[in-house]
């Protein structure tokens, strides 16, 4: 696979480097002036914290959680090539608060037990996973208390049933939002 781009980890102990992102069909790193937007939002409670990111991509929002000083970031990702290249990444990096994972997102989700400080849920666009993981998400118990979700989604962001929005932005055609349970 060709790499076409990188993206650059914005702050913390790995600032300025850069992660190879792989062409892949659908694959949309977060922009740096979202991930700065969303870590701004998160200083006070990214530090030790337990994050889940579970439509894992290039990896440009877990390994910036874990450079900002994460204890552990689960990254989840169904696509198997981008799973190598976030096993790459996070070698390069020597990265070692990580389990990186090939699953399918739905089906990871329900056998969960384990709670997250901060989920980090940015799907692939148009194709419902906001509404069956943030279902799941409290189903499962899988926030701990006072936990957040990071969305990031194409439409404007409506909360999920149970969910409070507590802080949106956009940027372009890009909406996101940090939700907590009612």
């Amino acid at each position: 696979m060709s790499a076409p781009g990188k993206v650059r980890i914005i702050a913390g102990n790995w600032r300025g480097r850069k992660l190879e992102v792989i062409d892949c069909p659908g694959l949309r790193p977060s922009p740096d002036r979202i991930r700065e937007t969303l870590f701004n939002w998160l200083q006070q409670d990214i530090v030790a914290a337990r994050c889940l990111d579970l439509f894992a991509g290039s990896g440009a929002i877990g390994f910036e959680a874990l450079s900002r000083g994460a204890r552990e970031v689960v990254m989840i990702e169904s696509d198997k090539n981008l799973v190598e290249n976030l096993k790459r990444q996070a070698e390069k990096l020597n990265s070692t608060n990580h389990i990186i994972q090939q699953a399918e997102a739905i089906q990871w989700l329900t056998q969960q037990k384990n709670a997250f400080d901060i989920i980090f849920l940015d799907p692939p666009f148009a194709e419902g996973y906001i509404e069956k993981c943030c279902a799941l998400i409290r189903e499962q118990s899988l926030l701990a208390d006072r936990g957040m979700i990071y969305i990031e989604s194409e439409k404007d962001l409506a909360a999920p049933a149970g969910w409070t929005i507590k802080k949106q932005t956009r940027a372009g055609e890009v909406k996101s939002a940090l939700l907590e349970l009612d």
